[in-house]
């Protein structure tokens, strides 16, 4: 087979800016300025430090706090809850809750405390959380039944506190000033009645020099995803319409919607929305937004969002979303997230210091009914992650590898089966190529091309020669896991708990590949 090798190039497809993404060594920046897989963001300034909340849905620990100094790179600094413990689906018992976790949040600060809104859709449940310190730990002080869905909390100028969601039709509910339940006899209005025609949400409530906005998607029957503002002078309407942004940024028919405006400490404003990008995920968009009649219009004098754009801030470096690991900490990296529900007493970073273990438990028959599978965004417009696999310890049976997870995911694994061990590549839950393992330690990598949304795995015995295994992967984005697809690596068994694998390190690139 051929064998190739990586090398990382500054520049990426050179005649097209959309290739490049986040920062450039001018000072300026590529959007999307996240090329990867973060939806349903909320951003507000305190000071001059920015905060964002998104949506991870079934992923554990669940909706992080990002924070940065120039709205281009961003650090996790926390997440709102570790585990979500309400049902059993959470756990992967009796079921699952694949794009039914935790959706769209609404992130503020309101006299030192910072608040998060959201809403879970099996069951249907809404929470609020709050701190002091964003970057420690959160303490949920409200729940309601019920999901409101894309919610937007709104602190008002006299301390009366709203909140705004709904699909379509929109509805403002008063809540009671210690935020945990809705206030009786308090204010409770349909203020937008499903117009215009086509889908209406993601809804973002704010208070800007007396006045009150909302903004929208729209999503117009054969059009593209549109952001639509409303404002009125009284919180409960009537509320007077303009759209604000119509623009796929080059991405025919994927519009640039869904967010809010945050200001800046010299004055300037900046809308902060997203973009489904296919296989990748929804990416956010940073783009201008400038005052008119009292409208914020995004983008740029025509009306379109910027490829490229200054810096807020000049200086600041480059932050990674995804990073490699070589797991000698004894805590995980922030940038990890487990898939539901991690089972703690089956993973380990301690007893063997430098590797994370993973165990297996529960007989399953698939990874979607496995727990602890340890997980990683992908990151446009390429990228490639390495494992190094110890499986001295696996059980017959046992699965583990490495893999591109979403609804219908590409992996390579090495099975255990009847004391021999195999590398298989499995696009869904096809096998298109199979060698046998011969060896305890292996190494399995996985590239990613966010141009074709194309993937291809390989394994070498040393590091150095590599060969690929299977056949070219689709990949693909759907509304069941409702999530871009993500590094996976897993550790699961269809016959008998016990085995277990371990992990030395994953490493991590972004660039293209080139024949060696």
């Amino acid at each position: 087979m051929k064998q190739i090798s990586i090398i990382l190039l500054s520049l990426f497809f050179a005649n097209n800016l959309l290739a490049k993404s986040g920062n450039n060594e001018n000072e300026t920046f590529t959007n999307p300025v996240i090329y990867a897989d973060v939806p349903d963001i909320d951003v507000i300034r305190v000071g001059n430090d920015y905060y964002m909340v998104s949506t991870t849905m079934h992923l554990m620990p669940g909706a992080p706090i990002m924070k940065s100094k120039d709205l281009v790179n961003w650090e996790i600094i926390s997440y709102i809850f570790d585990e979500i413990k309400d049902s059993p689906l959470y756990d992967l018992e009796g079921g699952n809750v694949y794009g039914q976790g935790q959706w769209a949040s609404s992130l503020r600060y309101h006299n030192n405390h910072f608040y998060v809104f959201f809403a879970t859709n099996n069951p249907k449940k809404s929470y609020i959380y709050s701190t002091t310190d964003p970057a420690g730990k959160w303490e949920k002080i409200a729940t309601f039944d019920g999901n409101y869905h894309d919610a937007s909390l709104l602190f008002d100028d006299d301390n009366r506190v709203y909140l705004a969601f709904g699909g379509s039709h929109i509805r403002i509910k008063e809540l009671n000033k210690d935020l945990k339940t809705f206030k009786d006899e308090g204010l409770d209005v349909e203020v937008i009645h499903g117009e215009p025609k086509g889908l209406l949400e993601g809804t973002h409530i704010n208070k800007y020099n007396g006045k009150y906005y909302m903004f929208l998607i729209w999503w117009p029957q054969g059009g593209i995803r549109t952001q639509l503002c409303f404002r009125s002078d009284k919180i409960e309407g009537p509320y007077e319409m303009k759209e604000i942004l119509s623009d796929d940024l080059g991405f025919p028919n994927h519009g640039v919607a869904q967010g809010c405006i945050v200001d800046a400490e010299n004055g300037d404003w900046y809308g902060f929305l997203f973009q489904d990008h296919e296989a990748v995920g929804r990416t956010p968009v940073l783009m201008p937004c400038r005052w008119e009649d009292g409208w914020p219009m995004l983008g740029d004098e025509k009306g379109k969002v910027p490829k490229v754009m200054e810096k807020l801030v000049q200086g600041y470096p480059e932050t990674p979303l995804v990073i490699s690991d070589d797991f000698s900490s004894s805590r995980l990296a922030l940038n990890w997230q487990w898939n539901h529900n991690p089972d703690n007493s089956l993973w380990s970073l301690t007893e063997r210091p430098g590797f994370m273990r993973l165990k297996t438990g529960k007989v399953v028959e698939t990874i979607f009914e496995a727990r602890n599978t340890l997980s990683q965004r992908t990151e446009g417009p390429a990228c490639s992650g390495i494992i190094s696999l110890d499986v001295t310890h696996m059980k017959d049976g046992d699965v583990a590898g490495l893999g591109a997870f979403c609804a219908e995911p590409g992996l390579i694994s090495v099975i255990m089966d009847n004391d021999k061990k195999f590398l298989v590549m499995t696009d869904r839950s096809e096998e298109k190529g199979r060698t046998e393992l011969n060896q305890n330690t292996i190494y399995l990598r996985m590239d990613c091309d966010f141009n074709t949304d194309k993937a291809n795995f390989f394994y070498s015995t040393d590091k150095k020669d590599w060969k690929k295994l299977g056949t070219e992967f689709k990949m693909i984005y759907n509304l069941k896991h409702f999530m871009g697809n993500r590094f996976a690596i897993y550790n699961y068994t269809t016959k008998s708990a016990g085995g277990y694998v371990d992990v030395d390190f994953f490493e991590y690139s972004r660039g293209v590949l080139v024949d060696k």
